[in-house]
């Protein structure tokens, strides 16, 4: 088992990323004021929200390391994805909310480049190890990038984030009747959706998806209160809420069936 993730291999044309679903501080934790609020905007749960992906066929790869140590979902140039907009850095120093998360010394580019090194490059070689794979097997695979986040993050959006976030950095990253097809099924749910909105795919979504290429990347960011209670003010007596499975079972459905879609594209 790699440090930095974790690794399910299936047969399917589809990959199924989870970049933020990591909590391990590994040897950075005494840096963090907080080892709670270094863990805080991890993508909760997002992974068992998601298990019935293997049911699919699906391969998935799942981060072990927390995002606050190193996200494996930016540029690793450091070049902001969204440049004129509040984000995160490649390792991060504040949390969304723009609280620090360093006592002292932020990392310098020795650290930074010791952490990708370590945790950053790994995933993603294997990852792309992965697409490669597949797409022997198949000629076309698609990346699906599974996220999750507060519903309100004042500093990153205004107002109440939508149900589902889809994100194709303005159609570069997959080809439309993909898009299209993932779209169409968020509607029908009548929850609230948006085609590259506030988020319009990191990283992930961004290098991997080259329709020229057979390999089509899209992202879904989730509003997390569609599986789990959301605190008016998160703090370490309620945060992060439990998984409500409950709630969940009403998302379900709809995620496996823009998982199916997405199947049904790669497969034609």
């Amino acid at each position: 088992m790699s440090p930095s993730f974790t690794l399910h291999r299936g047969e399917a044309p589809l990959i199924v990323a989870f970049p933020h679903v990591g909590t391990d501080l590994v040897d950075v934790a005494p840096l963090f004021l907080s080892e709670w609020l270094a863990r805080r905007d991890a993508d909760w749960w997002v992974d068992d929200l998601y298990a019935f992906v293997r049911d699919l066929g699906a391969t998935t790869i799942a981060a072990r390391v927390s995002r606050s140590v190193i996200d494996l979902n930016r540029d690793p140039s450091g070049a902001s994805l969204y440049p004129g907009q509040a984000t995160t850095e490649l390792c991060p120093t504040t949390t969304f909310d723009g609280a620090p998360l360093y006592k002292d010394d932020r990392p310098d580019p020795a650290e930074i480049a010791r952490r990708r090194a370590l945790w950053f490059d790994p995933y993603h070689a294997a990852l792309a190890q992965e697409i490669e794979r597949l797409r022997k097997l198949h000629g076309k695979v698609v990346v699906y990038d599974a996220h999750s986040i507060r519903s309100h993050v004042p500093r990153l959006f205004d107002g109440e984030l939508p149900q589902f976030n889809v994100g194709t950095n303005l159609g570069q990253t997959c080809d439309p009747a993909l898009s299209a097809a993932v779209v169409d099924i968020c509607a029908g749910s009548g929850l609230g959706h948006v085609l590259d909105g506030r988020f319009r795919g990191g990283w992930t979504t961004r290098h991997y998806g080259r329709p020229a290429s057979d390999v089509h990347a899209i992202q879904m960011e989730l509003a997390i209160r569609g599986y789990m209670d959301e605190p008016e003010e998160p703090d370490e007596t309620n945060w992060p809420p439990p998984f409500l499975a409950a709630r969940a079972a009403a998302l379900t459905p709809i995620l496996q069936d823009v998982l199916k879609a997405a199947l049904a594209f790669a497969r034609t």
